[in-house]
């Protein structure tokens, strides 16, 4: 009986060796596994042989081949989990271990394979004591070795495919620098290797995420913090954490110069991962952090040049010596393509801590709704006299249903002094984005000077055809706008003032106060008169307005307006006499300006013989 086991054994190791000659022939190492356990059948004599393992990722055992499909497969993993929890120990060192099976006699012996826990459960109709712990022990060895040698190989095919594939997927990495799509390679990789297992990327910055893949923003702390994610994100290690309910891998993607993130990879149960899965998915994060971090710093690089490109063109554009409202509107043009902004302004503040919107701002700055805004941002500067970022202006100001809440404001500063404010408005919350910000004030700062030239500018052309006493326009001026209105417009009226009984107020009252009364009425003047009428200082006393586009008739109110507002207005109580000529654009013998001067002269002269404060209109070319 011995002899023939012998034998028996002596044909199970000459038929293993014979399927491991075909080993590189098969293309599945489960097919020699069949074929292993049907040698074992036909030449033991057993009715039949499952091959069970402990699938860690499950945590529980499975039956991965059986030559017997008629074999109740469940009541096999019954018979083995009660048979094992009620030995310490290896089996086979406690004898042969038998449970009664369909009234066969099942045999379980436990394969020393370092892949994972593997045991074959045979059904044979001998007894247990026809079978020695020598013979079974050959039996152990003789399987333990094919399954080993199998395991060997098909971890290296795995292995070779693993590495295969973190080679194409470094490849795709540096060809690409979208973060968006190397964050997909990553997810997609894993879940090809690992298609068990759930996969999170919790990163420490918001990325565009067109491939609504499984992202996360990293919690520093409150409800949603990870300590084991955080230990990642801050040693550099991969951390493992294991519970009942589920194990969890936090593998950190690590660049030269900083951590960008952590992948969590999520099993359900208690699972332990073997090494060189943790070492791919470890290595897997590296790869993915350095190519993270070349994107990133590509992106940077294309921003940078970028926002030099826009100050560049903007300084370019500002020394090209605009007008005032062209700058501001210039600006206000850039800023808000560049930004997305939803309203851009600027404001000039005085030492009386009044402020005035530039004209060139968008219509938001010109709504009674701006002055919440610019009291807030100028009592911010007092405080402290930086830049604001504020991504959500409801929870720092006390008004209700503010219509923006992303506010950038950039002071303007001349001679260390705020002389006014760039103002960067949305309508969302946490709109823009602290490059935005940085960027905005760069902007600024080079564009400060071209503001205040332009306005420099702009104050010296004004002073040089405006009066210095009543800030009316000069004659000068007055005498180019008629007669470019002669040339432009039809028709129009020119009144021309006198204070009456100057030269006795000055005697009673002083010179200090004869020019105050002329001061009076240049106001009076400017305050009856449209922003495209001209209003100067003749010369002395004698005051003049031109009315482009006016009607004689239209003129005559206007001037018996002014008399009586002067009457009631002036202190001390002062009158004046007015004297008015017209033309209109005639085709035969058209005025001059000079004819319009000499016939409102005329009658400026004829008021005054007839008593003064009153009107006189000139009476030929009407």
């Amino acid at each position: 009986m011995e002899g023939l086991k012998e034998y028996t054994l002596l044909k199970f190791r000459a038929a293993l060796f014979d399927l491991l000659a075909r080993e590189e022939e098969a293309t599945d190492i489960t097919e020699l596994i069949d074929e292993m356990l049907l040698i074992l059948c036909e030449t033991m004599g057993f009715s039949g042989i499952a091959l069970i393992s402990r699938n860690y990722r499950a945590n529980q055992y499975v039956v991965e081949q059986c030559t017997d499909r008629s074999i109740h497969l469940d009541n096999i993993l019954v018979s083995l989990e009660e048979t094992l929890q009620s030995v310490e120990g290896d089996p086979l060192d406690s004898d042969i271990l038998c449970t009664d099976f369909q009234h066969q006699h099942a045999y379980i012996i436990s394969l020393e394979t370092k892949a994972k826990p593997t045991y074959l459960y045979i059904i044979s109709k001998e007894e247990t004591s026809t079978y020695s712990l020598s013979w079974w022990k050959e039996i152990q060895v003789e399987c333990s070795k094919f399954l080993n040698r199998l395991y060997h190989q098909e971890h290296r095919a795995h292995q070779e495919q693993r590495y295969e594939q973190l080679y194409q997927v470094t490849n795709k990495f540096h060809s690409s620098m979208n973060m968006s799509d190397i964050l997909y390679q990553i997810i997609h990789t894993l879940e090809t290797v690992y298609p068990h297992f759930t996969y999170f990327l919790l990163l420490s910055h918001d990325i565009n995420n067109p491939h609504n893949l499984p992202i996360k923003h990293l919690h520093y702390e409150g409800d949603q913090f990870d300590e084991n994610a955080m230990k990642a994100y801050v040693s550099g290690k991969v951390q493992i954490h294991s519970e009942v309910s589920h194990s969890m891998l936090n593998a950190p993607l690590i660049g030269k110069q900083g951590i960008y993130g952590v992948l969590q990879v999520r099993a359900a149960g208690k699972v332990n991962m073997p090494e060189d899965e943790i070492k791919f998915i470890s290595l897997l994060g590296i790869t993915a952090g350095s190519a993270l971090e070349n994107a990133q710093l590509y992106q940077q690089s294309k921003r940078v040049i970028e926002d030099l490109k826009l100050i560049n063109e903007t300084s370019h554009q500002l020394n090209s010596n605009l007008r005032l409202a062209d700058t501001i509107h210039y600006m206000s043009t850039q800023i808000t393509s560049f930004f997305n902004a939803s309203a851009v302004g600027f404001v000039l503040f005085s030492q009386n801590r009044k402020s005035k919107v530039l004209p060139g701002s968008t219509s938001f700055f010109f709504t009674p709704g701006i002055y919440q805004y610019v009291d807030f941002i100028y009592e911010k500067f007092l405080v402290e006299h930086d830049a604001l970022f504020i991504n959500d202006a409801t929870l720092q100001m006390s008004y209700k249903d503010l219509p923006f809440c992303s506010i950038m404001a950039v002071p303007m500063i001349q001679n260390e002094r705020v002389t006014g404010a760039a103002i960067v408005l949305h309508e969302k919350p946490y709109f823009f984005s602290f490059d935005n910000f940085k960027l905005l004030q760069s902007l600024i700062h080079h564009s400060t000077l071209a503001f205040t030239n332009s306005m420099l500018r702009e104050e010296l052309e004004k002073l040089v055809v405006t009066d210095h006493l009543t800030k009316l326009f000069s004659r000068g001026y007055l005498d180019d706008k008629i007669k470019d209105s002669m040339v432009q417009d039809p028709y129009g009226t020119f009144i021309l003032v006198d204070i009456d009984n100057f030269k006795r107020i000055n005697d009673t009252y002083g010179h200090q106060i004869g020019d105050q009364v002329i001061i009076q009425i240049a106001n009076i003047i400017k305050s009856n008169i449209r922003a495209k009428d001209i209003g100067a200082r003749w010369g002395g006393e004698e005051l003049a307005l031109y009315l482009p586009s006016v009607s004689l008739e239209a003129g005559i109110l206007i001037g018996n307006r002014l008399l009586q507002k002067v009457r009631e207005q002036t202190n001390p109580k002062t009158t004046i006499s007015c004297g008015v000529s017209f033309w209109k654009n005639e085709a035969e013998d058209p005025d001059t300006a000079q004819q319009l001067f000499h016939r409102a002269d005329k009658a400026l002269y004829q008021a005054k013989n007839q008593g003064k404060n009153q009107l006189v209109v000139q009476k030929s070319r009407v």
